[in-house]
């Protein structure tokens, strides 16, 4: 074999080592928060890592630093699989017991907070991929003690809205309508984002104060001490540069959402990602067996 042919050989072998990489899942993917109501990570974000407000965001940034923030919508475990309460323990849920966001799971009433009440309620996402899933907004019983950390048995097992997330957003925002039980005073909407692509799954706490002729008052004076303020596309882009979040890996579409309706759009097929993979495996194995049957002819 001469020593030219035997270099495009190798060549190949490269090309499709390279092409089989790049098909593999990379360590971290992350991919939205709940904007309305507005989550921990989200309101602190917006309050601004260098210069939060609120004196529990100020805490979150001495105690964890400011990437956490920066990393808004990263609160996700890679390999979930639908297994939350085994994977994530009481007092952890709103981390996902992931020690970067731990300050998240702190038991205070300072936390901003959105005035709500019972009723049909606007949820909204903001997504920076969109995944084909299912996400489940939880809340916390009547009499929950938001002083404790939050537990599992806390949640009340009926969903306060449910959505089959498409691989398509509404111009970077999932939008789907819920209802609101009765409640009184401060709690916590929970939520669970499973993709249906990939193992992956995503968290989140937002807290809200709800406000009833009998303590009407009360609530939105407990909601103005931090009101939540979700963040605005400018402070997105502008701390984009600080971001650690990858949107690869993990399996299934790892693109940006489209930009347009999602009602417009049909979802992909979630075979998308295992084909590219197969074919980049198989790319791999067939440039290294013919490679390797040209160097035994030479031998």
């Amino acid at each position: 074999m001469s020593s030219a042919r035997r270099r495009i050989a190798a060549a190949s072998v490269v090309v499709s080592a390279a092409t089989f990489a790049s098909l593999a899942p990379t360590p971290a993917s992350a991919h939205g928060s709940v904007f309305g109501p507005v989550s921990r990570v989200s309101a602190c974000f917006a309050e601004g890592p260098e210069t939060p407000k609120s004196k529990v965001c100020k805490d979150l940034v001495a105690d964890s630093g400011t990437q956490p923030l920066y990393d808004w919508n990263e609160v996700n475990i890679a390999n979930a699989n639908g297994k939350h309460q085994q994977i994530i323990p009481d007092g952890k849920l709103c981390s996902a017991n992931r020690t970067k966001y731990r300050a998240l799971d702190w038991a205070r009433t300072d936390w901003p907070a959105t005035t709500v009440a019972a009723g049909s309620y606007n949820f909204n996402v903001r997504v920076t991929a969109a995944h084909l899933g299912t996400m489940t907004m939880y809340i916390t019983k009547p009499g929950f003690d938001p002083t404790k950390p939050l537990k599992w048995s806390d949640l009340d097992q009926t969903p306060v809205g449910t959505y089959a997330t498409p691989r398509a957003s509404d111009n970077g925002y999932y939008r789907f309508t819920g209802a609101l039980p009765e409640r009184t005073g401060r709690h916590i909407i929970y939520k669970v984002w499973q993709r249906h692509d990939s193992p992956e799954a995503f968290y989140g706490c937002s807290d809200v104060v709800f406000g009833t002729a009998a303590n009407a008052a009360n609530a939105a004076n407990t909601a103005a001490k931090a009101p939540a303020k979700a963040p605005t596309e400018a402070k997105i882009d502008a701390g984009a540069s600080r971001s650690t979040v990858s949107h690869s890996g993990h399996g299934g579409d790892e693109q940006a959402p489209a930009l347009v309706s999602a009602e417009s759009q049909t979802a992909d097929s979630p075979l998308t990602g295992a084909v590219a993979w197969s074919a980049g495996a198989a790319m791999f194995a067939a440039g290294a067996l013919l490679f390797g049957r040209n160097r035994r002819r030479t031998d």
